[in-house]
């Protein structure tokens, strides 16, 4: 294998661990200092898991080994990305534990393979992923949402009974269709004994916002719904 490190394998393997220990341990205590899913103990266990595989790997079958156990690590840290990714209503969370913890595993592929500076360069660009562009988020997430520079997804969303379901989804057809605001689809967002959620996503990038009021008040009114609302949001 081509590096600098004249040790037998089980040094090599040691060096390799505990570069990845090291680094995952840096990656993790950012994300457990933010009280993140995946935290401190997941990130390393995920980096030292890469390491050790990979090392397996060039041991076995050299560096064919080492490139086949890369791409299996990969794809089966997707897997466990897919774990702390939660979909609550119409916002998805976690989506930024899941890219680290498949970093994590990036840095521990590299110390798998006896690159170990890389390792630690991939570790500061995680590191400054998660921290210093943490700023520019909140800057631009504090904007208000400017229909020149993004598509809107707008939704009528209306709570009814149970057993009113039916009643409540031709409701929404039917009201806005006739004020020109035709529906792309109509997803259930809740469901309990008492009530149900319905939401009803319009084809318009853009509505103006008194249109929307006028139609959920027309709307809280019919008989059989419990109440109605509309929200904006931008598109993926």
């Amino acid at each position: 294998m081509d590096t600098s490190f004249p040790l037998t394998d089980s040094w090599r393997l040691l060096a390799a661990l505990a570069t990845a220990f090291v680094l995952g341990t840096a990656i993790g205590l950012e994300r457990q200092w933010r009280q993140r899913t995946a935290g401190l103990r997941t990130n390393v266990l995920v980096a030292v898991g890469a390491a050790a595989f990979v090392d397996l790997g060039v041991q076995t079958a050299g560096q064919d080994g080492a490139a086949r156990v890369i791409a299996y690590v990969v794809s089966g840290i997707g897997f466990l990305g897919a774990g702390v990714i939660m979909k609550e209503g119409t916002q998805v969370r976690g989506l930024n534990t899941a890219a680290t913890l498949w970093t994590s595993a990036a840095v521990g592929a590299f110390a798998g393979v006896g690159r170990l500076a890389e390792a630690a360069v991939v570790t500061g660009f995680v590191l400054a992923g998660n921290t210093m562009l943490r700023p520019l988020v909140d800057f631009v997430n504090r904007r208000p949402i400017a229909e020149r520079h993004t598509e809107a997804l707008y939704r009528v969303h209306v709570v009814c009974a149970p057993e009113r379901v039916s009643m409540a989804r031709d409701v929404l057809y039917e009201e806005l269709e006739v004020h020109d605001y035709p529906v792309r689809e109509i997803e259930m967002m809740t469901e309990s004994d008492a009530a149900v959620e319905l939401a009803a996503a319009l084809l318009p990038t853009s509505a103006e916002a008194a249109d929307l009021d006028r139609i959920v008040a027309h709307i809280a009114r019919r008989p059989g719904i419990v109440s109605a609302t509309w929200t904006v949001s931008t598109t993926n």
